[in-house]
């Protein structure tokens, strides 16, 4: 089946709304590998979030207590309970918890061959809507599964031809599109209902990038996508019910697409209406999703800092001398890499963090947390071309963000951050991203030693990477994050999720009732 494809002179919210139905009423056939994918990445998501919420991390707690208020024998369940609630109250609890960690999936917005490269950033944390309508219509799992390949491929496409954040607008509204357009449609909304749920969404509810402004962030910030979820729910609930919101938002001179690219061509034909910004191409079945573009994050660190942790392993493992001596014979370290990654986590400013928010933005924090624990382990593991050993081995979690002298103020990591130096590399490293995440990493020891990674582009976890054992370290991830939350009942809930397709309506229903075992970090 070829691609869908919506052009600019369409109405292309009626259009999502129509290719949504489609999908998951017959014309969805994502391919094995696209399959994987998506259940890889929503295992992922789930085990950030039952973390986060063991730990007593504050806006996943807050949004929990919340929603159990809003009982709801036809809603949907929250991490941790197998009692109903509402819908929308589940979906802000379950996605604020998956972000909580920011170290769930990662899409860049870039599909070259289209020119389509955009370049929004976007996260996997949206399948809470998902399961919330399978769990209120008592569909299966296949069905879930199919329809995170479809928020996913609506979010992702939209960040491919779509900029929001050069107008200070946050990524995840095309993450709530999608989920009014996907939940909408699991749910029996007619095509002109899911258009009339866009509309709402992006008229009433479109959000700034002042939730993530400022030094110390707040609560917003890794709630955000959770909150516009929130409202995407609502606005498909009303639009459901009879409530009839903006039409054709794309093509809306008021809204933020044409505001902010205004056209003029059709605006004759159309009135009021010119043609959208830009073309969408939607697949419908094989390989060629916007799934399989999205990177793993192999622990708790910022995206732009992959390559850079990458290039330190590498060298680290080459020369294990360097860790000799506490790291004694370190002089310098000095990164080079593009932008946005150090206006985001390497500028000077990010050098003295505080919190763990601002500690896992650091550049110079999370590369000297690694090598600080490579000291600690005695060395860097040998094996793998992607240093698979030392990820598994050397993994960064949420104990290595604690706000404390055994982490955040560790007086080894803080001695190891005065020797980072971090630069931009200019025209040469700006042109290789989103391509690939170009960092490289020059270790000097105190005797005229020089060790250079050189240029690292597909660092482990990154879509593009062929070398690295993806599912070893990822299952070494989850093991780390699930332990805290379920202890010896982590393998078979890894398997439970891993088996998601295979779900009955039963199985969806209870697949986030797990008793969060007893932890002495719990509140």
């Amino acid at each position: 089946m070829p691609p869908v494809i919506l052009p600019r002179d369409s109405n292309q919210a009626l259009g999502l709304g129509r290719y949504a139905i489609a999908f998951l009423h017959g014309d969805g056939h994502p391919g094995p590998h696209t399959r994987l994918r998506a259940t890889q990445f929503h295992a992922d998501s789930v085990l950030c979030g039952l973390s986060a919420l063991a730990l007593g991390t504050n806006a996943p707690t807050v949004l929990r207590r919340e929603a159990l208020e809003y009982p709801s024998p036809t809603g949907a369940t929250v991490f941790g309970s197998g009692d109903r609630v509402m819908a929308e109250k589940a979906v802000a609890a379950n996605s604020a918890a998956v972000r909580e960690w920011d170290s769930n999936g990662t899409n860049f917005g870039y599909r070259p061959e289209l020119g389509h490269t955009a370049g929004e950033f976007g996260h996997n944390d949206f399948y809470p809507a998902v399961v919330a309508a399978c769990q209120q219509r008592g569909l299966d799992g296949r069905t879930a599964l199919l329809g995170m390949v479809l928020v996913d491929e609506i979010r992702g496409r939209l960040a491919e031809v779509f900029s929001l954040k050069s107008y200070k607008i946050d990524h995840v509204l095309h993450g709530a599109i999608a989920s009014a357009a996907t939940y909408a449609a699991l749910m029996g909304a007619t095509e002109e209902q899911i258009e009339s749920a866009i509309g709402m969404v992006v008229a009433h509810h479109t959000p700034w990038r002042a939730i993530r402004a400022g030094k110390q962030l707040s609560d917003s910030k890794g709630a955000s996508a959770a909150i516009s979820t929130e409202a995407a729910i609502l606005c498909a609930k009303r639009s459901m019910a009879g409530f009839r919101g903006p039409r054709d938002i794309f093509r809306n001179p008021e809204a933020i697409f044409r505001f902010f690219e205004p056209t003029t061509h059709g605006a004759e034909r159309w009135k009021e209406h010119g043609d959208s910004p830009f073309v969408l191409h939607l697949s419908s079945e094989g390989e060629d999703f916007a799934i399989n573009g999205m990177h793993f994050k192999l622990g708790l660190y910022e995206h732009q800092s992959a390559g850079a942790l990458q290039g330190v392993l590498d060298l680290l493992a080459a020369h294990p001398a360097l860790l000799a001596d506490g790291g004694a014979g370190i002089k310098r370290i000095t990164i080079v890499a593009y932008e946005p990654a150090y206006g985001i986590i390497g500028n000077p400013a990010k050098k003295n963090p505080t919190t763990r928010q601002s500690a896992d933005h650091s550049m110079a924090y999370i590369v000297a947390t690694l090598i600080r624990k490579a000291i600690e382990a005695g060395g860097v593991p040998p094996g793998g071309a992607s240093r698979d050993d030392a990820w598994k081995a050397l993994m960064l979690t949420p104990f290595d963000y604690e706000v404390s002298d055994r982490a955040v103020f560790h007086p080894l990591t803080r001695s190891l951050m005065e020797r980072i130096e971090f630069s931009h590399g200019g025209p040469e490293y700006d042109a290789r991203y989103p391509d690939g995440i170009p960092t490289s990493v020059v270790i000097e020891d105190g005797v005229g030693g020089r060790f250079d990674s050189g240029l690292v582009m597909y660092p482990a976890g990154h879509a593009r990477n062929a070398t690295a054992d993806l599912e070893g370290i990822l299952r070494a991830k989850w093991r780390t994050l699930g332990e805290i939350a379920l202890g010896d009942d982590t393998e078979a809930f890894v398997e439970r999720l891993l088996n998601l397709e295979s779900l009955d309506a039963e199985g969806v229903a209870r697949m986030y009732s797990v008793p969060f075992a007893s932890h002495p970090y719990q509140d």
